[in-house]
């Protein structure tokens, strides 16, 4: 299993991350969208409805400067391929995109959050860090046999 960060020094609008996952899509899919496992690795879900066009809502505890909640919208559903919403946090609205490939061993997963405005270098920074973290989680939420 191996967890890269893609994303160029001198990029500041989108993220990319890439896993090579020795789980199959099938489980890799389930992680992504199951409400209880979601709240493992990512943030606990409020609504989730995965038709495209349904809002729903990640929220943890408040941080300082973000209330800890997430809005999101579905918009793409490809069940075991890919996965694609609107993440609202405050004035920033970016896309995340997930994109499964089955590979000989398991799965590569890509992760890609995008829209980012130049003026939110710092969110940007953030949400790299976030999304290190995030990925580690999610790992560990796969190598549970539970």
């Amino acid at each position: 299993m191996t967890i890269a960060d893609l994303t160029p020094k001198s990029e500041t609008s989108a993220l990319t991350f890439e896993l090579d996952l020795a789980h199959p899509p099938q489980k890799v899919w389930r992680a992504l969208t199951e409400p209880e496992l979601l709240a493992r690795w990512l943030l606990p879900t409020i609504g989730l409805d995965l038709t495209p066009g349904a809002a729903f809502t990640l929220k943890t505890d408040p941080q300082p400067g973000w209330d800890g909640v997430v809005d999101c919208r579905v918009l793409a559903v490809d069940p075991y391929k890919g996965l694609s919403y609107a993440w609202v946090v405050g004035d920033i609205d970016t896309v995340v995109t997930f994109s499964l490939d089955e590979t000989a061993r398991g799965t590569k997963l890509t992760i890609v959050q995008s829209g980012f405005r130049e003026d939110q270098k710092r969110n940007f920074g953030g949400a790299r860090y976030g999304w290190r973290m995030m990925t580690e989680k999610l790992v560990a939420v796969l190598d549970d046999p539970s």
